[in-house]
């Protein structure tokens, strides 16, 4: 059992497999070996690293404990740096202490939260990811995602069913929109956001939407702005394939071959309206437009900031 647990065994552990309690202080007050959590003993002392470290705090929680958070989203390789502070999840019925260097979280239905087929217990790449997404920021939330997705530890229907269970996730419709991909999914709800929040809210150029630059060709555009000759394409996809890319790139070179200048916009951008709207202005002022962006409704609005010779 110590070798399967990187040299750690609990007391209980110990006594179930018949040894007695006498037999396991005198292992401790001899230095055979160390106590490293309550009740949870190192045989090989001298061991000091991270998942050592963590899995002693997850003994020390009981057997149905699981790792969550930036715990487990380390431990399945979307984080590269180990979390200082140890997250785990009991049931929501246990009740144990923190142990040294952890915090512990009750959850209702823990086992459905659990990978069934991993151990030591940690939650799926999916729940990590909502558990996270409820206090972090867009840009961690998405980096999260962009790993994920990148490195096939999930995908996003997978992410979108586990999100449906989640009634009360504060961040549940944005997550929604941008990991749809049904008919009016994370494009269309690209395309409305940036109509509302960026181009009407800043007084930007009234654009044309689904443009065809060149009647011979099928590829229609999501935003142009013809007397400018740009394009904008919205991009709700949180991971790329080479393919799709490669279509991509030959999509707009063509495009600047007829004088269109194409530039992307994805999630993170279109969420952050008013940067977004000075930099296209900016562009736009670059061929020709003779505007300038107003501010919005939102606090610090200033898009001016990010126009090319604006005073």
């Amino acid at each position: 059992m110590a070798n399967e647990q990187r040299g750690l065994v609990t007391r209980r552990q110990c006594l179930a497999a018949g040894m007695t309690a006498r037999a396991v202080d005198v292992r401790v007050e001899t230095g055979r070996w160390c106590r490293v959590q309550r009740g949870v003993y190192l045989t090989l002392p001298g061991r000091d690293d991270w998942r050592t470290q963590a899995l002693a705090a997850l003994l020390a929680c009981g057997p149905d404990a699981a790792w969550s958070h930036w715990t487990a989203a380390h431990v399945w390789g979307l984080m590269p740096a180990p979390p200082r502070l140890i997250e785990i999840l009991v049931p929501h019925a246990f009740s144990v202490a923190d142990p040294v260097g952890a915090r512990v979280r009750r959850a209702r239905r823990l086992d459905e939260r659990v990978d069934p087929l991993r151990w030591p217990w940690l939650t799926t790449v999916e729940e990590t990811i909502l558990d996270i997404a409820e206090t972090a920021n867009l840009d961690e939330t998405f980096a999260l995602l962009g790993r994920a997705f990148q490195r096939f530890r999930t995908t996003e229907p997978a992410v979108l069913a586990r999100l449906s269970a989640r009634s009360r996730h504060p961040s549940r419709a944005l997550l929604a929109q941008v990991l749809s991909d049904a008919g009016e999914g994370a494009e269309s709800a690209m395309e409305l956001r940036f109509l509302r929040d960026v181009e009407r809210a800043h007084g930007l150029p009234r654009a044309t939407r689904q443009l065809r630059t060149t009647p011979s060709r099928r590829e229609v555009h999501d935003v142009a702005y013809p007397e400018q000759r740009v394009l904008v394409e919205l991009d709700g996809r949180l991971w790329h394939e080479w393919g799709s890319r490669t279509v991509e790139g030959r999509r707009d070179r063509l495009s600047a071959t007829d004088g269109w200048l194409t530039v992307r916009a994805f999630w993170m951008d279109v969420l952050r309206p008013c940067s977004l709207a000075g930099e296209i202005a900016g562009i736009l002022r670059t061929r020709g437009w003779c505007g300038a962006p107003h501010r919005c409704r939102r606090q610090g609005c200033r898009p001016d900031a990010y126009v090319i010779g604006a005073d």
